[in-house]
């Protein structure tokens, strides 16, 4: 993705009118195309099959909410230190939690997340899943396990832009980008969590559209819908969650 030859180098990912149009993901579409600008793939094929499986909505936070959110999250993260390995090699440079209280202003941030996102009927985890990933953080290619959360995640994006890549588990040639902008909320559905893998792209490797995407510090704020069917008494604890 880096420039090569005579071609001029790479500007950073920033808003341009034109690039990015209005507000909502409704809005969001490049002149003249048919496709959001925060989604781009390897053809057509794979546009079409995860259009309503991988989805984000730009600007879903204000500023206001996001430093909500970050200000609640900040004393307990900081207690903890950034680690550089994982109990399955998924991610590199990260800190984590999990809440379950929160105060107010942010359960009402989540309940839209939720609204967004579940179906009404759709059981959830009670425990929020809370990623800070350094700058120099990243999240290798991964399929999400149903022992830890079902068909669907919703997650917030807060501090940084970057960029999330899924490529199809059986045919590698097969991928697609999103663009998770800083205050976005990124959905995940179905044939999106477990026909692909997905990663969040190293700052060295964070290109789309062949713009560079500067990484910063990111946290995501993560809510999931419980896994499908009921563990048995026999069955030991699950392991710590995905990075998802």
């Amino acid at each position: 993705m880096a420039a090569s030859g005579g071609r001029p180098p790479l500007r950073p990912f920033r808003r341009l009118s034109g690039l990015l149009l209005g507000r909502g993901a409704g809005a969001r579409r490049e002149a003249g195309g048919s496709e959001p600008n925060w989604v781009r793939g390897s053809g057509q094929a794979v546009l079409a099959r995860l259009r309503a499986s991988a989805v984000v909505q730009p600007d879903f936070l204000s500023l206001e909410e996001e430093e909500t959110l970050s200000r609640e999250l900040e004393p307990q993260l900081r207690r903890r230190r950034y680690q550089f390995d994982h109990w399955d090699a998924a991610i590199h440079g990260f800190r984590e939690t999990e809440k379950s209280r929160w105060s107010e202003p942010s359960r009402a941030i989540l309940q839209r997340v939720r609204a967004a996102a579940f179906d009404p009927d759709q059981p959830q985890l009670p425990l929020v899943h809370v990623l800070d990933l350094d700058q120099s953080g990243y999240i290798k290619p991964h399929v999400d396990s149903i022992k830890f959360c079902g068909s669907t995640i919703a997650g917030l994006s807060l501090l940084s832009t970057s960029v999330m890549r899924l490529v199809d588990s059986h045919d590698p040639q097969q991928w697609l980008e999103l663009l998770l902008e800083r205050r976005s909320l990124y959905i995940l559905r179905g044939p999106a969590r477990y026909d692909f893998s997905h990663q969040i792209l190293r700052d060295q490797e964070s290109f789309f559209a062949g713009r560079k995407v500067p990484r910063g510090r990111r946290i995501s704020v993560i809510c999931r819908s419980l896994p499908e069917g009921d563990r048995g008494p026999d069955l030991p604890p699950p392991l710590p969650p995905p990075p998802c």
